[in-house]
């Protein structure tokens, strides 16, 4: 079993003493688990004030190129862990989302939080992907 931590430098920096991400390599595969991804720009500041839409997308093009550059791709995601700030905001989260994951549904839990590590921010991701080995 090998272990690797990732923080992709096209991806802001992490807030705070984590990774973004943690692959373990197993044999001929491999499972890549993400940091929860808030909607920043390269510069640390939050995208989209008050827009889910804007917020949840950001936060999906973000986890997209951890997974790339971890060489895997949201067909490999299996689970999906979404915290959000308003419960009545997962209709529009739900529209980006299924932007992303366009193959079989990974499994997904989705919770209502009082409020996030940046101010303003309506949603965090975090994702489990299973992929081949590098």
């Amino acid at each position: 079993m090998r272990m690797s931590f990732d923080n992709p430098r096209t991806v802001p920096a992490p807030i705070g003493a984590y990774s973004h991400a943690v692959r373990i390599d197993v044999g001929d595969g491999a499972l890549l688990f993400l940091s929860g991804q808030l909607a920043l720009d390269d510069d640390g500041r939050l995208v989209g004030e008050e827009d889910m839409t804007a917020q949840a997308t950001r936060v999906f093009d973000i986890i997209g190129e951890i997974l790339a550059a971890n060489g895997a791709t949201f067909d490999d995601v299996v689970n999906v862990r979404t915290f959000l700030v308003d419960i009545d905001l997962l209709r529009e989260y739900g529209a980006v989302r299924r932007t992303y994951l366009t193959g079989e549904p990974p499994t997904s839990t989705t919770v209502e939080v009082s409020r996030l590590a940046v101010p303003g921010a309506l949603i965090e991701v975090e994702v489990v992907a299973a992929t081949s080995a590098q």
